[in-house]
């Protein structure tokens, strides 16, 4: 159901994108308090990209979820600027997240929606 799809302009080897991939899906699990078995991360990098007319290091996040508690984006948006800073040196006022709440009729998983 969680999707964290991470788009940063840093350099990253495969090696350093897996072992993003794999934090950042236990990190989501977790915030979320979802099993990991459905939590998907997608970690792209060395994306042309700026952020207040510089190329420093950035990142934009989209966290898509059924039933994701908007109630607690704030939280969300600390917890994960936090772990993308340590985990890729990007400082957290370079960092832009999108949050959304999918419906369960719109989102597909093992030929049929939730």
């Amino acid at each position: 159901m969680p999707c964290l799809i991470v788009k940063t302009n840093q350099s990253l080897t495969d090696e350093q994108q897996l072992a993003c991939c794999h934090s950042l899906s236990e990190k989501t699990a977790s915030l979320l308090g979802k099993p990991e078995m459905y939590v998907m991360v997608i970690v792209e990098s060395q994306v042309n990209m700026t952020f207040s007319g510089t190329t420093e290091p950035t990142a934009y996040l989209e966290l898509k979820s059924i039933n994701l508690p908007e109630d607690a984006t704030s939280e969300l948006s600390s917890e994960l600027c936090q772990h993308i800073g340590t985990l890729l040196d990007v400082s957290a006022d370079r960092i832009y997240i999108e949050f959304s709440n999918a419906q369960r009729h719109l989102w597909g998983w093992d030929s049929r929606t939730f």
